[in-house]
């Protein structure tokens, strides 16, 4: 008997993502940014999802975007959050365990003047919000704490309980949606 059990990297898709899929796969595969017919058609379908998401977040269509993975949705996460911010400050604060994604990414942000503050864990991979807390600076312009370590499947209390004075920008980390019930 087979038995995967690396659904943090990827997964199968759901019957139900397959069902809502299939057209747009065989049939109205066109370009969403496009004017013919078949591509004003992903683009319907595309607002569609948007919308759909947004109200299950509580959050406005133009809040929300779409990525080909994980990665993708970290690189544009920290780059964006850091070129946004960059008049209020250049300090940003992650764990040391984060995912590669997100720490190569900081690393890469601290060759463009960034400093990045990397927090230690403790024995089962966790960082508190103590020592989050401890790290914000006024010129702190984003934190990233992953809420589940990918390699250990330990959460981090910092991730669920954010610091008092943490920045005030309403942000949510960007994952795939596998199994969320949504369909057009």
């Amino acid at each position: 008997m087979f038995v995967y059990s690396d659904n943090a990297a990827t997964m199968p898709l759901s019957k139900e993502a397959l069902a809502a899929m299939l057209p747009f796969l065989r049939d109205n595969f066109g370009n969403a940014s496009s004017v013919y017919g078949v591509a004003r058609e992903a683009a319907r379908a595309l607002y569609g999802a948007r919308e759909d998401v947004a109200r299950a977040l509580g959050a406005r269509p133009e809040e929300i975007y779409f990525t080909g993975g994980g990665t993708e949705a970290d690189n544009w996460a920290l780059k964006g959050a850091a070129e946004a911010r960059r008049e209020r400050g250049r300090h940003i604060i992650t764990t040391a365990i984060e995912h590669h994604a997100v720490l190569h990414t900081a690393e890469h942000l601290g060759k463009q003047g960034c400093e990045i503050t990397l927090l230690p864990v403790d024995e089962q991979g966790r960082v508190s919000p103590e020592q989050v807390r401890a790290a914000l600076r006024p010129d702190t312009i984003l934190v990233s704490v992953m809420t589940a370590n990918n390699e250990i499947g330990t959460t981090s209390p910092s991730a669920r309980s954010p610091p008092s004075r943490a920045p005030t920008a309403r942000s949510f980390t960007p994952t795939p949606c596998r199994r969320s019930g949504i369909s057009r």
